[in-house]
């Protein structure tokens, strides 16, 4: 079974976050998710996220992929934990996925991994970095590098993350079970 973590952290963006878990596990994969501290998660909006474990404990164990939700003051939470560095650095060094959507491709910006990779993020967020190959589009995947725009491209975003993970076959399952509008699969 494919694994994921998702690191919540305070100030998340609570629709980002809640919909990359659901598809994923609507997937049948593995989602982990770890806070940053022994805390209930107060996303962006107020809602209240209950993490599986700390971020600590899930540091002990081996990812598929990682993903970030975004939103703020969250991202930047992400960017203050030397560990999310140090995940995210092990997971490009192996040769695994990396995600990250909204203002969260701040912290992979940060870290040197976006650097002459195409990435997109909420407008404005990559301002400043060099070296980067902004693309507006929805979601941008570059090999296992993959960035989305924000709570709108959310749904987009997981099915992306899915077809990587366990194909496009279950990507097409997932989606029709949603009975998204306008959607090609049916």
């Amino acid at each position: 079974m494919a694994s994921v973590l998702v690191p919540l952290a305070q100030g998340c963006e609570e629709l980002e976050a809640v919909t990359i878990i659901d598809l994923l596990r609507r997937a049948g994969i593995g989602v982990l998710t770890a806070g940053l501290d022994d805390r209930p998660v107060r996303a962006a909006r107020g809602t209240v996220l209950i993490p599986d474990v700390d971020l600590n404990q899930a540091a002990t164990q081996t990812f598929d992929m990682i993903v970030l939700p975004g939103g703020q003051p969250g991202a930047d939470n992400l960017d203050d934990d030397p560990r999310i560095h140090g995940l995210l650095k092990q997971m490009a060094e192996t040769d695994r996925y990396t995600a990250a959507i909204c203002a969260a491709p701040k912290v992979l910006a940060s870290q040197g991994l976006l650097q002459g990779r195409r990435a997109t993020s909420f407008p404005g967020v990559l301002d400043g970095y060099e070296d980067i190959d902004y693309r507006p589009d929805a979601v941008v995947q570059d090999g296992r590098l993959i960035t989305s725009r924000g709570p709108g491209t959310a749904m987009d975003f997981a099915l992306v993350l899915i077809e990587n993970l366990v194909g496009r076959e279950k990507r097409e399952q997932v989606e029709a079970a949603l009975q998204r509008p306008g959607s090609p699969v049916r």
